[in-house]
């Protein structure tokens, strides 16, 4: 009878195996999507280096392609949800610390600082320390 540490070797090494044949299978998969010019979900179509955001890699010069398609107009923000929530809970609990607000909201604590930051500038909010209190 082999030994349970041998059975296992052999399936893990089986299982590694057929992970590499199936990432092999999907890179040649996203290759043949590019190539058909689909862009997946899986696919991320690149920039040229030094272009801004939202650009893409095409021969022709801005000038003309601006001319030829109009711009799509940005959508309008919502008008600061995240930013009135944040106020109403530290409106109900002055002395609230930013983590402690964002855990209330569900949402990362680093976003919440930059929102919280434009609160202070726009003077809904006042700092002190660690501790976030409603602004005049």
């Amino acid at each position: 009878m082999p030994s349970t540490t041998n059975v296992l070797d052999e399936a893990r090494d089986l299982v590694v195996k057929r992970l590499a044949e199936l990432d092999e299978e999907r890179k040649r998969l996203e290759r043949a999507l590019t190539e058909l010019g689909g862009g997946g979900k899986t696919t991320t179509t690149r920039r040229a280096p030094g272009r801004p955001r939202g650009s893409k890699s095409t021969s022709t010069s801005t000038a003309s392609a601006a001319a030829a398609t109009p711009r799509k107009k940005r959508r309008k923000r919502r008008g600061g949800t995240r930013a009135d929530q944040a106020v109403g809970l530290i409106e109900g609990a002055p002395g609230i610390s930013a983590s402690d607000v964002a855990k209330q909201m569900k949402i990362k604590p680093n976003y919440l600082y930059r929102v919280l930051g434009d609160l202070e500038k726009e003077g809904r909010v006042k700092k002190n320390g660690r501790q976030y209190y409603p602004g005049s």
